[in-house]
């Protein structure tokens, strides 16, 4: 398969904190050699966060609607995007060497074998306790198991997918609050299987775990989708923003 472009979409909303730290990933010489393009699609934030934009991103597309979600946001961001391969991140995220990492997707994806790729997600290693390798371990071999059952599932940090796959399944569902990930994905595997990538985890940053607790957001997913495939829609009525 020919790949000619890749697009990164980041949804953003108030994400002044972390933004910049996620944008240094990219360089100009990164960008050139996989013709790649960054997309911010900001959904209203308030704060600094479109100030702290370093000169990497493309394209910059804001809407502040009130039915704002972070499945609009990526859609929006994928329907401004020319890449064959879409890779959406959320804000708080990092990979530990970015040319390795697309080194890496762009090798599964050219054998036209998978239609998108599910990452192992860890906390950032300067932040990570006891907790955190706990809980991720147990979650991560369970997105893994899901995965060889033909179920199709991945954690929202970071989905990468076929272009004409996403188009095919109408992109994310923005009627969902939350569990839109794993909604996804469910719908991704009717077209292939999901490569489940275990040696190039994906690091995000700990603060919802910080705020609620493992126990409470773990139970706050598992509702979630098991709404999703009984009632095609979230449990969770709102979704509630940690900065």
């Amino acid at each position: 398969m020919n790949i000619d472009r890749v697009s990164i979409v980041i949804p953003t909303l108030n994400e002044e904190k972390l933004i910049s730290r996620t944008l240094s990933q990219y360089s100009k010489e990164l960008k050139d050699e996989y013709n790649l393009e960054i997309i911010i699609s900001d959904g209203g934030s308030t704060d600094s966060t479109l100030n702290r934009l370093n000169g990497v991103c493309d394209s910059v597309i804001t809407e502040s609607l009130k039915k704002q979600n972070i499945a609009r946001g990526r859609n929006i961001g994928a329907k401004n995007s020319q890449g064959d391969v879409l890779i959406f991140f959320n804000a708080d995220t990092k990979v530990e060497n970015m040319k390795l990492f697309l080194d890496r997707i762009l090798k599964i994806m050219k054998t036209e074998k998978y239609t998108a790729i599910s990452f192992k997600i860890k906390v950032f290693p300067e932040e990570e306790k006891l907790s955190d390798k706990m809980f991720h371990n147990f979650y991560n071999n369970y997105v893994r198991l899901i995965n060889k059952l033909g179920i199709g599932m991945a954690r929202g940090e970071c989905h990468v997918l076929l272009r004409e796959h996403f188009e095919n399944v109408g992109g994310y569902n923005e009627n969902l609050i939350a569990g839109e990930d794993f909604d996804l994905y469910r719908r991704l595997r009717r077209f292939g299987k999901i490569y489940y990538c275990s040696d190039m985890p994906v690091f995000e940053s700990p603060r919802r775990y910080r705020a609620f607790g493992y126990e409470k957001v773990f139970f706050q997913w598992a509702k979630n989708a098991v709404w999703i495939m009984l009632f095609n829609k979230s449990y969770q009525k709102s979704w509630v923003p940690v900065r």
